[in-house]
């Protein structure tokens, strides 16, 4: 069962659009984040040390896709917030504080509505114009 799963999951990120891909990365650095706040509430220094990097490394990946060229303002916007979200995470995996974490879980769901909103606009846009 373990395997027909992995194998699902894997298969779903390579069909995946551009746009799908970037939701599930929003979604797995909400998902860790919030598990290493559980980490920080059940006192489970693993848990939490194991789930920061996850989130981590997300962000990193997140903030190394993006394109100052083609982005401008916008791009160096994420940046800042990724920087924020990597400095408010290290600060919480340090002094084992559940408070800043709290604070990386608003700007990353922030982050996943707006993309989530602008995505469905740009559907909704290609299918009345005709575009794919």
């Amino acid at each position: 069962m373990s395997y027909g799963l992995g194998a699902y999951k894997k298969t779903s990120v390579h069909t995946a659009s551009k746009e799908q891909i970037l939701l599930m990365l929003y979604q797995a650095a909400i998902k860790n984040c919030k598990k290493a706040i559980e980490g920080i509430d059940s006192q489970d220094i693993k848990m939490k040390g194991e789930h920061i990097g996850k989130l981590q490394d997300i962000v990193i990946e997140l903030n190394n896709s993006l394109d100052f060229e083609v982005g401008g303002d916008i791009a160096r916007e994420l940046s800042s917030l990724y920087d924020y979200i990597l400095h408010s995470s290290t600060q919480a995996n340090i002094k084992i504080e559940k408070e800043p974490l709290e604070g990386c879980l608003n700007v990353l769901r922030t982050l996943y509505d707006g993309w989530s909103q602008a995505i469905k606009s740009l559907k909704v846009n290609n299918d009345k114009t005709g575009n794919a």
